[in-house]
């Protein structure tokens, strides 16, 4: 729970420390938190956290950041999201999805058109995967704008954990406003494609994996395709590994993504079996349609936060169960802008109710704070 005193916003603890930063970012309040791991025998903050304060630094201007001598103690008082074309080398403890986390969030709100080059750990099993972002989260944010030149998230490079070696661009557009929407449709499920990939193994491996995944799919559906990405040489990183993403696409555009990796190698773990790692990921995919909702569950947090951004017109949006990422998200929300959000539980229809359409659905309604991006220059 936020404390507020001399309008900055205290927490405590490290949990949900990327959104207390975006949001401190987006609304301009400086927050403190306190009591970062003060328990554990490695008190304070991580390298990955440091590394992500340092990205921040670098896309805002005139930021200030203090931090304790033990790093249980960070105060954030934010500055001008600025943006502009840099690189970045992340922290190979987290996946380049952690970082890009953040990217997402803030990017239309910046000055200038963000062009960024992230170098580290493509794909890990913490993290949401550089593909999945791409066919999950990147569909969710093109919804709120008005138009998506512009908007890119390229592999250039596979980087597996531990070791990384991977590289992406991502280029974010600037708006001066996002849209108001209205996701009330989920659609029924049309096709599933998918992308596996295998970095420094056997080729072959690509394909058991795709087999796996497919086997079980094609019981349910018939337009299902699977493509295979192998990277050779210094475009492969530094780590033998593989995995896949799956995507489910509805009839009404709204994208469903899971996925599963190989473990990483010298974790000491049993090697992982291609088979069981693509049944894993199936299995997963269809866990995810059955929550169903017009907003994959892993971005729930993205719709809630482009909704409150939004113009002051009503947003609504269908989601399955809420995650206790989007739950804490939207406390926080409440923190930050004072904003509420209006649940109600979804009543399905008869035909719905007659095909068992998944699990209970939640309808979020919100009032948009009319957010606009004051550091995009007009015309």
């Amino acid at each position: 729970m936020a404390v507020a005193k001399d309008n900055v916003l205290t927490f405590k603890g490290s949990n949900y420390f990327r959104q207390r930063l975006v949001l401190s970012t987006l609304s301009g309040k400086p927050i403190r938190i306190k009591d970062i791991r003060s328990q554990d025998d490695e008190p304070g903050l991580r390298e990955f956290e440091v590394n992500l304060i340092r990205l921040l630094d670098k896309i805002t201007n005139g930021s200030r950041i203090e931090v304790s001598e033990t790093g249980t103690l960070l105060y954030y008082q934010p500055g001008l999201l600025y943006g502009g074309t840099m690189e970045h080398e992340c922290c190979k403890l987290r996946s380049i999805g952690y970082y890009l986390d953040v990217l997402i969030a803030l990017g239309p709100f910046c000055k200038k058109a963000l062009n960024l080059t992230l170098k580290g750990v493509t794909n890990n099993q913490n993290d949401p995967t550089v593909d999945s972002i791409l066919n999950g989260a990147v569909p969710v944010l093109k919804r709120f704008l008005v138009v998506d030149d512009g908007l890119e998230l390229k592999v250039t490079k596979r980087g597996m954990a531990p070791e990384g070696g991977g590289e992406v661009i991502f280029k974010c557009p600037i708006r001066k406003q996002l849209k108001a929407i209205q996701l009330t449709d989920q659609g029924k499920v049309k096709r599933i494609r998918g992308v596996v990939y295998a970095v420094r193994v056997s080729p072959a491996i690509s394909n058991r994996l795709v087999e796996a995944a497919k086997g079980v799919f094609l019981q349910f559906i018939p337009d299902v395709y699977i493509y295979t990405d192998h990277h050779r040489g210094d475009k492969s990183g530094k780590s033998p590994g593989f995995g896949i993403t799956l995507v489910a696409e509805t009839t009404t555009g709204v994208f469903y993504t899971a996925e599963a990796m190989s473990k990483p190698a010298g974790s000491g773990e049993t090697p992982s079996v291609p088979e069981d790692v693509g049944k894993e990921a199936a299995f997963l995919l269809l866990e995810e349609i059955f929550r169903g909702g017009c907003v994959d569950s892993t971005f729930q947090s993205y719709a809630a936060l482009f909704m409150t951004m939004a113009p002051k017109d009503i947003s609504k949006c269908l989601m399955g169960p809420l995650s206790p990422y989007t739950i804490q998200f939207l406390r926080h929300l409440k923190d930050f802008f004072g904003h509420s959000f209006k649940l109600e539980s979804y009543k399905k229809s008869e035909e719905e109710e007659e095909l068992n359409t998944g699990a209970n659905k939640v309808l979020i309604t919100c009032l948009g704070i009319g957010f606009t991006n004051l550091s995009k220059r007009v015309g």
